[in-house]
Formats: structure tokens, sequence, C-alpha cells
């Protein structure tokens, strides 16, 4: 299905430089048509996606309809770009609050 095909279109845009730099595993709770729970993994060995949970703890849980996911990944926005630019800004903040860093 198209979940499927958009899982399979991620893991084939994968980059070591990607997953270095992410270092992050989002598992989506699909409904819908062609759902169920996936994940991508930008933090081990490369990156990969598949069905079901992620081979570790998800960073991220996101539930949304499949439509939407497809959306998403495929839609003007490239939420994958979008999410990039999150982890990016957010790490700081991240590594302050759990008291290992400072804000800079």
């Amino acid at each position: 299905g198209p979940d499927a095909e958009t899982f399979r279109a991620i893991e084939g845009a994968m980059t070591e430089e990607k997953v270095r730099s992410t270092q992050g595993v989002f598992q989506f709770e699909l409904s819908g048509d062609g759902g169920g729970t996936w994940y991508i993994d930008l933090k081990n060995k490369g990156g990969s996606t598949g069905f079901g949970k992620p081979p570790g703890t998800a960073d991220v849980v996101m539930s949304m309809s499949s439509a939407d996911f497809v959306k998403m990944f495929t839609g003007p926005f490239h939420f994958l770009m979008i999410l990039f630019l999150f982890l990016y800004k957010l790490k700081p903040f991240m590594a302050f609050m759990s008291g290992n860093s400072s804000i800079k």
C-alpha cells in the first residue's frame, strides 16, 4: 500500500550523514487502510524503516491516519526535512534539560 511505499522511499533516501546528524528513532501509530505500527530509525547502523515497533526505544511516537502520514512525506512540505530541522534545533535544548550541556 501507499504506507509501505512511502517507508521504502524514506529508507532509500537515507544516508549515513542524515543518520549521524539526526540520531532519532521515530515510531508511527497509523490508523486506517495500511495502518499499524511503523518506524523510521535514524539512529542505528545506517538507518532503517519497517513495520512493527523499532528495534530499540523510540525517541518520538506520533499517531495519525495513514492518509495523513503519506501526505506528510509526499506533500509540498516534505515533513522529513522539517523533522530534521526541528531535531537539529531541539538537540541543544534536550541536552540542557538533561543537565548535559548549556544552551548556546
